[in-house]
């Protein structure tokens, strides 16, 4: 077994503290952080499985992780494609358009499902609860 990462679910409360728990797990002895982005967390993920030597796989423990679910669920993901789509936003409003109309009508996927996603891509991490 290769290293073991936990993340605190109880510290998750929206996206914004979902980024300081990561930052606290995985960035431990850097002196930068990731911002509040999904690209920068899989590319944390992407460099956490580079510094694993060989086939070393990591078991990330997500402990309390109903919470973290319901913190970065329908409500948080709303707000965020809201955000997204705002008068001065830079985004592709498209797309957060198309991603918004898909959560409300309950097809969509909430910031909490992209984030097991992008966990799922990485097959040396593997998911525990």
């Amino acid at each position: 077994m290769g290293k073991e990462i936990i993340i605190e679910g109880s510290h998750i409360h929206d996206i914004v503290s979902f980024y300081e728990e990561v930052n606290r797990v995985f960035v431990v002895e850097d002196d930068w952080k990731i911002g509040n982005s999904l690209d920068a967390f899989n590319d944390l993920l992407y460099r956490a499985t580079g510094d694993m030597k060989g086939g070393e796989s990591a078991r990330l423990l997500w402990n309390d992780m109903e919470q973290s679910r319901e913190a970065l669920g329908y409500a948080a993901t709303k707000a965020y494609y809201l955000e997204k789509l705002g008068p001065d936003s830079v985004y592709n409003k498209k797309h957060f358009e198309e991603k918004l109309a898909a959560l409300e009508s309950g097809d969509g996927q909430t910031y909490f499902d992209v984030i097991l996603e992008i966990i799922a891509e990485h097959p040396r991490i593997e998911l525990m609860q």
